[in-house]
């Protein structure tokens, strides 16, 4: 050896990325192999490679003994002590058996085993980067399509999506670039096998990381994924800043973040609901789009009577009941869906709480309150008929309302038998209303 192969070697190790001591002990190993085939020695070697000028040497090793069996392994404690009177039994001596020349067939077998070695060496590499990587995400370019699996190029290595792991009716061209998700990576005789997947839940989980800033810096945290690919999945999302909207931040300014993420799943629905420790409001949430009247939930049993309105069912239950089961994955709890009639009717909700029967949205139903505070009052029909004077006034029509205060006056004139009734109780700008400046003479009193 001289110094080319030594460069060679450091050549490798920067275009390959191989560690130069790994290929020196890949070496050396190779020469002692080399060695005993070729001069049929069983004896123990070493070979030892100089890293500055690349000589080698190979030396024999023997045990000391006090009694030699086989003198191939074996040296007495008294020769050995000629050599250094330093030797004590067990010890291990080393004699130089360099040869002056290995020939071709030991320059064959070492070139195998170096070559070996290195294929060894990088297989190694790519294990150790690739194993720390798995349950995250990749991007790789597809390659081709062996079976019904599909070969993609992850740079260093060629990745395997399997058929059971793609998204179903889903068409991969060749050249196209996917992100997948790391599944499992394992050693085999060929090299470290990679198994990757489009279908995995936490696929989901690693888009939103990339596309939403809040949940890589940890404010927004996704609390769970629950999924059926190439239909629908729904995530539980929560924030640790009260002033960050949990939902708003992974749909993004006009749904710019989830839109992507739709779009890398091939249209693939995304429904994003709040997380909460209350199984009762979780529950609730988790059955988005759908609204919920009441959640009766059993605690022991984590099983859930969810009511909805009946116009509501199906779109609780979804497509052949994928949004139950959705939900279900997501909270962990056994759900039961009931319209509101059939709640009434197994008793599970009495008569009396129907809510909103009559409303299709319950912002209706508040709309009306303000005016049914008035309704058990004595003041209600004062209090609406001043609402409909002021309307009238607005309108620029008050001449229809002055009419029913005199008819209101005269009904008071006849029906009260008290002196004490004076026109200071009608409006002041009532013979404004009239349209005369004339007014009624105040009533006189008895006497």
């Amino acid at each position: 050896m001289n110094m080319e192969f030594i460069e060679a070697l450091h050549e490798l190790e920067k275009g390959r990325g191989i560690s130069a001591e790994i290929l020196f002990e890949a070496i050396e190993a190779a020469l002692i192999s080399a060695y005993k085939k070729n001069f049929g020695s069983l004896q123990n070697v070493r070979v030892l490679i100089d890293r500055l000028t690349g000589e080698f040497k190979v030396y024999a090793r023997k045990t000391v003994t006090d009694i030699v069996e086989d003198p191939r392994t074996q040296v007495g404690l008294a020769e050995a002590r000629n050599l250094d009177p330093n030797y004590q039994l067990e010890d291990i001596v080393e004699y130089e058996v360099t040869p002056r020349e290995f020939g071709r067939i030991a320059a064959q077998t070492a070139k195998q085993v170096v070559v070996q070695r290195i294929r060894e060496a990088e297989r190694g590499m790519i294990y150790d980067e690739f194993v720390n990587r798995e349950g995250d995400i990749v991007t790789g370019v597809v390659q081709r399509y062996e079976q019904k699996n599909v070969i993609v190029d992850l740079g260093k290595v060629e990745a395997v999506l399997p058929a059971q792991e793609q998204i179903p009716g889903e068409e991969y061209q060749s050249f196209e670039r996917i992100k997948t998700y790391v599944v499992e990576v394992k050693k085999t005789t060929k090299g470290p096998q990679i198994m990757l997947s489009r279908t995995h839940p936490g696929l989901i989980k690693r888009l939103f990381e990339l596309e939403v800033p809040e949940i890589h810096d940890g404010i927004v945290e996704i609390k769970g994924v629950s999924r059926e690919a190439g239909a629908r999945s729904k995530i539980a999302v929560h924030s640790r800043d009260q002033n960050v909207d949990p939902v708003g931040a992974c749909v993004g300014p006009k749904g710019v973040r989830v839109q992507t993420i739709v779009t890398e799943l091939k249209g693939e629905k995304i429904d994003i609901v709040n997380f909460s420790i209350d199984p009762q409001e979780f529950v609730a949430n988790a059955l988005s789009p759908a609204k919920v009247l009441q959640v009766y939930p059993k605690l022991n049993e984590k099983v859930a009577i969810v009511v909805v309105p009946d116009y509501q069912l199906s779109l609780a239950i979804g497509k052949e009941g994928q949004n139950a089961r959705l939900a279900a994955k997501l909270t962990g709890w056994k759900i039961d869906i009931k319209s509101e009639s059939q709640a009434i009717a197994h008793n599970i909700i009495p008569q009396g709480q129907q809510e909103y029967e009559t409303y299709a949205e319950y912002g209706e139903y508040e709309e009306y309150s303000e005016y049914d505070e008035y309704v058990d009052s004595d003041n209600y029909q004062e209090y609406q008929e001043e609402q409909e004077y002021q309307e009238d006034i607005i309108n620029g029509d008050p001449k229809p309302k002055a009419d029913n205060y005199v008819e209101t006056y005269e009904e008071e004139l006849l029906s009260n038998d008290d002196d004490s009734l004076v026109l200071e109780d009608l409006p002041e700008d009532l013979d404004t209303l009239l349209g005369s400046d004339e007014l009624p003479e105040k009533p006189k009193g008895k006497g």
